[in-house]
């Protein structure tokens, strides 16, 4: 018998293998996007969400804590709440992708380090916030997706060290035994590693769609505008949540 098919195995059929994956479904839907409308397969789409997390959003977090305005972050919960379900129904992964280092730091090379610890006088990455917290830490609250945002059983949730999300993490390989090849972006910041994660995917092949408003950042407005030409200019495309429920399928 004809075991069941996923977009990772190969099918056997009475001792034949297939290699076609011929299980899959196409779900073709049409999204406004800019600089060009784009018709999409949502059976080889995700979402992967970055860093939307405590340290990055949450009042007591490690950004309000040095004084960063988090507000800007915290506008994207809506507008994320507004479309994961409908994904979600739709069958399109969700990933999390958040900042967790490891405690002793030791697979972060010293650019990272000195990025967020430019005076070398501590508060940067695993160090200790006025909570207690370990800054951007795995098992940490800092870690931990931001209150308010609805995250299912079924998520994918991926720890990052760098700007990037594909730098010496499973990701690449999660999306490949998915058998994903487009990929929604949001969370924060998006002029950083947002646009990142975005701009590694795009050099890896898989095709970039950044959805605006679910993505936020806490820097001046003018590095999102750069960002959002650049995403349209360089690495793929633009859509608004509005436009992304309109093209989903209806319940």
């Amino acid at each position: 018998m004809k075991g069941p098919f996923t977009p990772h195995s190969w099918p056997v059929d009475d001792g034949r293998v297939d290699l076609t994956r011929t299980g899959r479904t196409p779900q073709p839907v049409d999204l406004e996007a800019l600089p060009q409308p784009l018709t999409v397969d949502l059976d080889r789409s995700a979402i992967i969400v970055v860093d939307m997390q405590n340290d990055f959003c949450a009042p007591g977090g490690w950004l309000d804590g040095i004084g960063v305005d988090v507000s800007p972050a915290l506008a994207a919960v809506e507008p994320l709440n507004d479309i994961l379900p409908a994904l979600r129904a739709a069958g399109v992964p969700v990933i999390w992708l958040n900042w967790g280092n490891r405690p002793d730091r030791l697979n972060l090379p010293a650019n990272v380090l000195h990025v967020y610890d430019a005076d070398g006088s501590g508060g940067g990455i695993g160090d200790p916030t006025e909570n207690g917290d370990a800054v951007l830490t795995k098992g940490s609250w800092g870690a931990a997706i931001v209150d308010g945002l609805e995250v299912a059983p079924t998520d994918i949730h991926v720890d990052k060290f760098r700007m990037s999300g594909f730098w010496d993490t499973p990701l690449d390989s999660i999306l490949r035994s998915l058998g994903v090849d487009s990929l929604l972006f949001a969370g924060v910041n998006a002029d950083q590693c947002v646009l990142a994660t975005l701009t590694d995917a795009a050099c890896s092949g898989y095709d970039c769609v950044m959805i605006e408003q679910a993505s936020a950042t806490t820097s001046p407005d003018f590095c999102l505008a750069a960002t959002v030409y650049n995403v349209r200019q360089c690495f793929g495309f633009t859509t608004t949540p509005d436009a992304l429920l309109k093209a989903l399928p209806q319940p």
